[in-house]
């Protein structure tokens, strides 16, 4: 039986799947690509001995990273996703037809090509669909360097290594704040609360510091190693009293439907840390 070990940089703490079947493994120009299968998770993707999304639990990430910040806006019409090469946050954004426009940033092609011939339990026909920009380069590169606005800004990227390891600067919030509409919002993971402490801290710092205003929020997503996930949302220029009212009319208006995870209870839910959490 052959396993594949996830340690996230632990040296006495790892989680091991089963590899039922290998679907792909290589390297591409960035990084190293592992597809596989599993009887219990469906198909896995890992990147740089990362795993990134399965088919099992996929949709609490993507729902949490992408309909929170879209039912922040409202009424989002331009969305630019960084990241995300699987396809899962398009998938989401897709749903709202407020949406005019998505522009798409990923900086590794291969897991792109990937994702439309293995993962389409996950894209679907999002990279299909006609508001739909894909653009193969740098985020960060692409947010120094585009001239548009946009109301919404989901930064779906790995862990802080490798290609991702840019996406969490001080330097790229600013330049997603300037590439926001006067009202706009960004969301993104920031690591696991046990494992990944310091990480949430220290992103809601550099974007506090920035946008003025953090919103931290927590989602389980049981293949991520070390319990409560969690994401933090940038808000520029929107006031809100009530988390879960305003999803209702976003939901409404976006006529979303047939989500698994989210909802506007669970998202005002979500925003309320518990006092681990809170201390760290």
């Amino acid at each position: 039986m052959k396993w594949f070990k996830e340690d996230l940089y632990h040296s006495k703490y790892a989680q091991a799947i089963v590899v039922d079947k290998e679907l792909y493994k290589g390297k591409s120009k960035f990084q190293k690509i592992f597809l596989f299968e599993n009887s219990v998770l469906g198909k896995v993707l890992v990147l740089d001995d990362i795993v990134q999304t399965t088919e099992v639990d996929e949709f609490i990430y993507h729902e949490m990273l992408a309909h929170c910040a879209m039912s922040m806006h409202r009424k989002p019409k331009s969305v630019l996703i960084i990241g995300g090469g699987d396809g899962g946050t398009l998938e989401e954004v897709i749903k709202y037809r407020t949406v005019e426009k998505i522009v798409m940033v990923e900086i590794d092609g291969a897991v792109v090509d990937l994702a439309k011939k293995y993962l389409r339990s996950i894209c679907g026909k999002a990279f299909e669909d006609k508001r739909t920009k894909l653009i193969i380069d740098d985020g960060i590169k692409y947010v120094q360097d585009t001239k548009e606005k946009f109301d919404v800004v989901i930064v779906d990227s790995p862990d802080p290594i490798g290609p991702g390891k840019v996406l969490f600067s001080a330097k790229f919030y600013k330049g997603v704040y300037n590439i926001l509409n006067k009202k706009g919002v960004m969301s993104r993971q920031t690591g696991s609360t046990f494992f990944q402490k310091g990480e949430l801290r220290e992103e809601m710092k550099k974007v506090e510091n920035i946008f003025g205003r953090v919103v931290p929020y927590l989602a389980p997503v049981p293949t991520y190693v070390g319990g409560f996930f969690s994401f933090i949302l940038g808000i520029k220029g929107i006031s809100c009293k009530s988390y879960a009212s305003r999803a209702r009319i976003a939901l409404s208006w976006g006529n979303v439907k047939k989500l698994r995870y989210f909802s506007p209870e669970v998202f005002a839910a979500s925003t309320v840390l518990p006092p681990y959490a809170l201390e760290r």
